[in-house]
């Protein structure tokens, strides 16, 4: 990494220090008003703040480190991912093997791909291969009972958690001849776009929010809070056009264009919790609930940004 680029990726996570810093202190005050009496929006609000300080941290001590820590950081991601998926879903005996396939060879030879940069192999892997080798691996119980549903759901848990994931670590193998940046950037620009737009849409439903978008499938979210969230989003994301090769119109447009597949990859993981009957996917993370609650949106967003790179850039 040049010193002008290392130079400038430490100045882009002092930003962003200092924007949590920022709200840690609104945080703090807004928690001192409130006195004994407690708040859940204000508990919420400052639980978020935490888990993106520890979320923060560990992607800049990735990104410090190098490519190959940040393509095995996503590796660990995905598999945690996999792994709350799966929890919440009916499994049989017959499930034991393909698991086994899915957690010790899916995963790491999907990363393994994408760190050796195997693109014609690593876009069709789970997609083609893994299809086929699933419902293959499901037959050596010979349990035909919801053989379907639960070949489907291993599937659906792998292009989620694993295929569709992996794309912000692919993000570090493209070459964009008139960009002059680090790859690195290019996630970094993803993840802060689609996650800001996830905060802002959750601030602005508390503020503004008033006609809720699907009742049913998310009932937090409001048309308000989804227009300005997307909206302050897509501003950030044009503000950002520097980490990227795009113009401001250019950055505008395909911010808008993330944030959107964000927000329908939010609401497609909510309709999977709710037909389980759960609020959240896991634990795992103090104040949003599991792995999946925090990249619901980016699993969506990840694969069009690449292509769209890909594509049109490259």
């Amino acid at each position: 990494m040049m010193l002008d680029n290392l130079n400038k990726t430490y100045v882009l996570f002092a930003i962003f220090a200092g924007i949590l810093v920022f709200a840690s202190t609104v945080g703090f005050i807004l928690k001192q008003k409130a006195g004994s009496q407690s708040s859940p929006v204000i508990d919420n609000l400052n639980a978020r703040i935490n888990a993106w300080w520890v979320m923060l941290i560990v992607i800049a001590a990735a990104i410090l480190l190098g490519k190959t820590a940040f393509i095995v950081l996503f590796g660990i991601i995905s598999l945690f991912a996999l792994r709350e998926f799966i929890s919440l879903l009916p499994t049989r005996r017959g499930d034991y093997f393909p698991l086994l396939i899915a957690f010790y060879f899916v995963i790491p030879y999907q990363y393994y791909l994408i760190y050796t940069d195997w693109y014609g192999l690593y876009s069709i892997f789970i997609p083609l291969y893994v299809f086929l080798l699933i419902p293959i691996a499901s037959l050596k119980q010979e349990d035909t009972t919801h053989f379907l549903e639960r070949s489907s759901k291993i599937q659906w848990g792998l292009m989620v958690s694993v295929f569709c994931i992996s794309h912000v670590p692919a993000l570090l193998n493209l070459k964009l001849p008139e960009f002059k940046g680090e790859p690195i950037w290019l996630a970094i620009w993803l993840i802060m776009v689609v996650q800001a737009s996830d905060v802002l849409q959750y601030v602005c439903g508390k503020l503004f929010g008033k006609h809720k978008v699907a009742p049913v499938l998310s009932p937090s979210k409001t048309v308000e809070g989804l227009l300005g969230g997307i909206f302050l989003a897509t501003a950030l994301g044009t503000a950002m056009a520097w980490l990227t090769p795009f113009s401001y119109v250019q950055a505008a447009c395909i911010g808008l264009v993330v944030c959107i597949f964000g927000f329908f990859g939010g609401l497609v993981m909510s309709a999977i919790k709710r037909d389980r009957g759960v609020k959240d996917w896991g634990q795992l993370i103090h104040g949003h609930g599991g792995m999946l609650d925090r990249i619901d949106s980016i699993c969506f967003s990840a694969p069009i940004f690449f292509h769209i790179l890909r594509y049109w850039w490259s």
